[in-house]
């Protein structure tokens, strides 16, 4: 089992920043990736980033350049950077744990935490 608690959400104007924070606890010796995920209202739940465990990353297209993921192996944290947001970057964001197939790979979720970017 993995626990997920995320942090650091809120409500910022256009053109602002945050970070949104993950702390893992439990098995986190199985877990291969970490990610952040997020979810607009009457949209499906989509990828923002994604890091692996020896640090290689990945973006969506729309987040590329603005987000910079990463993680703190000694607090078994990962990061969300978010810079120069857009009103479509307002959705809530889930913090996801991939582990590795043991035999077969399991997802962990967090609770989700706000972000809204609105004048």
């Amino acid at each position: 089992q993995v626990q997920l608690v995320e942090s650091g959400g809120g409500l910022v104007q256009p053109g602002g920043s945050l970070r949104l924070s993950c702390a893992a606890s439990g098995s986190i010796f199985s877990i291969n990736y970490m990610g952040w995920y997020r979810q607009a209202p009457g949209k499906q739940r989509e990828l923002v980033a994604r890091i692996s465990s020896s640090g290689s990353t990945a973006y969506a297209d729309s987040v590329k350049g603005r987000f910079t993921i990463s993680r703190d192996n000694a607090k078994f944290t990962t990061y969300l950077q978010m810079n120069n947001l857009k009103p479509d970057d307002t959705a809530v964001y889930y913090c996801n744990a991939l582990t590795a197939p043991m035999p077969i790979a399991l997802n962990y979720w967090g609770q989700g935490t706000q972000v809204t970017v609105s004048s």
